[in-house]
């Protein structure tokens, strides 16, 4: 079988199929490890007691995997032909063939596209207020978004921030007008409207110590001094190969069978963030991984039993 991403999703059913005997290729992509490779500290992951690097986590979650028999690919997959069974994953001219694929291609977060942004990655830019919140514990932060998910970082990261400033290019927001209740009455919420960022500031030992922002009305700029930026304007699900294939929402998140992870295409499946733009946590994502590998195995022990027919959804 075939898992295409490399995080945890991908990762963990890597594993529980190469333990199967499944034979997994897990064509992992040149930016292998997901989203946790901008993390820095994870500490929310259990096992791990006393936190642990996201790359550090990734490189273990990859090396259980590898222990057990799956191989892997680290390249980025181009061209899918899901048409029939064996199914065709193609890297370019490279041509891989499984009778199952579990698509774990994950999501990315969006930024804001700054080089300071980028540089400052996992000391202080952070793109999840779950994850890092508690590492801001009674500091200055600055959150950057008009939708419901940025009022909801900002809420959420009130639990432990002095003080957290909503930064939007508007006045208007996307959010819903009971989001923006909450956070307009919230104390420790403040506003910088009709703003954006230009800069993320850092000096010394590489932290962030706030950012320079831009009027969108009058152009000035000013410096606002704050320990982190959390940039909560969305995430896009890496799933451009198979939307011609599978089941999607508006925003291309893949849809599995409720209480599943089988795809319209019997043998396809999806874990990870790539059909979760809830929850969107590591755990959540390995979780999903396992429950992937486990249908996956139930698929192929079918076909074994039953050569020739191909399973169909229950």
């Amino acid at each position: 079988m075939i898992i295409i991403g490399g995080g945890p999703a991908g990762f963990t059913a890597a594993l529980y199929t190469a333990r199967a005997n499944l034979s997994p290729l897990v064509i992992e992509g040149f930016n292998w490890g997901g989203q946790l490779m901008i993390t820095s500290d994870v500490e929310n992951y259990p096992g791990y007691a006393d936190g642990v690097l996201g790359p550090a986590m990734m490189a273990d979650f990859r090396r259980q995997a590898e222990r057990f028999g799956a191989e892997f690919v680290t390249d980025d997959v181009t061209r899918v032909d899901l048409s029939e069974r064996p199914f065709r994953v193609y890297v370019g001219d490279d041509e891989y063939r499984a009778e199952a694929v579990i698509v774990a291609s994950g999501a990315s977060a969006r930024q804001i596209g700054l080089p300071s942004e980028q540089t400052l990655q996992g000391r202080g830019v952070s793109y999840c207020a779950t994850c890092d919140g508690a590492f801001f514990r009674d500091k200055v932060v600055v959150v950057v978004g008009g939708g419901d998910s940025a009022m909801e970082e900002a809420t959420f990261l009130t639990r432990f921030a002095s003080k957290v400033v909503i930064v939007h290019r508007r006045e208007e927001f996307r959010a819903s007008p009971i989001m923006v209740d909450r956070a307009r009455a919230n104390e420790k919420i403040e506003f910088a409207l009709n703003a954006v960022v230009e800069e993320v500031l850092g000096e010394g030992d590489g932290h962030v110590t706030g950012v320079r922002l831009r009027d969108t009305v009058t152009g000035e700029t000013s410096d606002l001094p704050a320990d982190g930026l959390f940039v909560a304007i969305g995430h896009d699900p890496n799933t451009a190969l198979f939307l011609d294939w599978l089941d999607h929402d508006e925003q291309g998140y893949l849809v599995p069978e409720p209480g599943s992870t089988r795809t319209n295409i019997a043998g396809v499946f999806a874990a990870g963030d790539v059909q979760d733009h809830v929850y969107r946590q590591a755990v959540t994502a390995a979780g999903s991984g396992t429950m992937a590998a486990l249908d996956a195995q139930r698929f192929l022990e079918e076909q074994r039993h039953h050569p020739g027919v191909v399973a169909t959804p229950a």
